[in-house]
């Protein structure tokens, strides 16, 4: 899949005050059936960014509205979200389940 194929997704979040090593911990333990639904999304090339306590994630796919659907339907991601939710706030957004994607303003390829 060539890199121009590729859909951009990017989201926003805050962690709760001191729970920054949690956070990363968890991520570093990250479930495999949490893994197995970002693959059956067909999500590429994720990494999640810390500033402050401002988190900010990206990720590639070929059908952002398949990797929309996949996530918002997923019992994982919904426990996922359930384990999460006492060290991070996240918007999401009602029709999609998932959070509303930041708008992308400039680009370098």
């Amino acid at each position: 899949m060539s890199a121009n194929s590729l859909q951009r997704f990017a989201w926003r979040a805050r962690i709760l005050p001191g729970t920054e090593a949690d956070y990363k911990k968890r991520h570093d333990e990250i479930w495999p059936e949490m893994t197995a639904v970002l693959n059956d999304a067909g999500i590429h090339n994720y990494s999640i960014w810390l500033s402050g306590l401002d988190l900010f994630g990206y990720y590639e796919c070929a059908d952002i509205e398949i990797a929309t659907r996949v996530q918002g339907e997923s019992p994982v991601v919904a426990r996922w979200n359930d384990y999460m939710k006492d060290i991070m706030v996240m918007d999401f957004d009602p029709e999609t389940g998932t959070t509303p994607p930041l708008q992308l303003m400039f680009i370098h390829d």
